[in-house]
């Protein structure tokens, strides 16, 4: 995404109170892209937004938002209405993991989980789309990630799940409006420096990670939006998770799975019950 193509054009991000969604907002706004922010940090949004909005010369809000509350993309999008902004760039990058086996879990924090990465973001888009296909311009990022492709491993049961429904989803949808002047693009990072390992408790595990395996949140943001504006459907940050992608893609499915089960094991939590993750 070019500044020409971004200047003046309102970006609502979710998700935007660190990690990718703060790095999607900063290279937003040194597009040209004044900001809607959302999350569930009222402090950190006001920072981000005055931090943008003085360094860029663009207007930012920050509306404090729960994805998890099914009435939210609703009353989001009326509030949008409200103060007569009109989004063409949607970044939906809110998202967490679910640590432990499935059933270790209440189902409602499942139901919650279900509904940030998958339901919130798909209705955001259904309530923003009409309008960015009658004014002839439209982004939409969907984050995805490198798991959505490979298969998955034991624990965090839903988040590859989700991951690989928000890339067909994303891959459908780009067919469909592209014809609209809307672009497209499920951006699949692999692992990155962000807060999502301190938050799911798994920062000590992962950092056994070689560090070419890692990208920062600017890499994947900056990637993320130009292969949005190339209109590239499915795009995966990093030489290395491309490699994956196309070595899980090549190998038997069974062989992929005992691969990745056997890989994944240096890399698990254990519950409070003692069981892998």
């Amino acid at each position: 995404m070019t500044t020409a193509s971004a200047s003046r054009r309102w970006a609502l991000v979710t998700g935007a109170s660190a990690g990718i969604g703060a790095a999607f907002a900063r290279e937003l706004a040194s597009r040209g892209a004044c900001l809607v922010l959302t999350a569930r940090r009222a402090e950190r949004l006001e920072s981000l937004a005055a931090e943008v909005s003085a360094r860029h010369g663009i207007e930012a809000v920050g509306l404090v938002a729960d994805l998890a509350d099914p009435a939210t993309p609703e009353a989001l999008c009326a509030e949008l209405a409200k103060r007569g902004i009109a989004i063409d760039i949607l970044v939906n990058n809110a998202g967490y993991g679910v640590p432990g086996d499935f059933h270790t879990q209440p189902w409602r924090t499942h139901a919650d989980f279900l509904q940030v990465l998958v339901t919130a973001p798909c209705e955001l888009a259904y309530r923003l789309l009409p309008g960015m296909r009658g004014r002839g311009y439209g982004r939409i990022a969907n984050i995805a990630s490198l798991a959505g492709h490979v298969p998955a491993a034991a624990g965090h049961t839903l988040y590859a799940a989700a991951k690989a429904f928000m890339i067909k989803f994303s891959e459908s949808l780009a067919v469909e409006n592209a014809v609209h002047g809307v672009s497209v693009t499920a951006v699949c990072p692999g692992f990155t420096y962000s807060e999502f390992h301190d938050v799911t408790g798994s920062r000590a595990v992962v950092s056994r990670m070689p560090a070419w395996m890692w990208l920062t949140a600017e890499e994947v943001a900056r990637q993320g939006l130009d292969a949005l504006e190339r209109g590239v459907p499915v795009y995966v940050n990093g030489r290395i998770n491309r490699l994956i992608k196309t070595l899980t893609d090549l190998l038997p499915d069974r062989l992929a799975l005992a691969l990745v089960k056997r890989q994944s094991r240096r890399y698990r939590l254990r519950d409070a019950k003692g069981t892998s993750e």
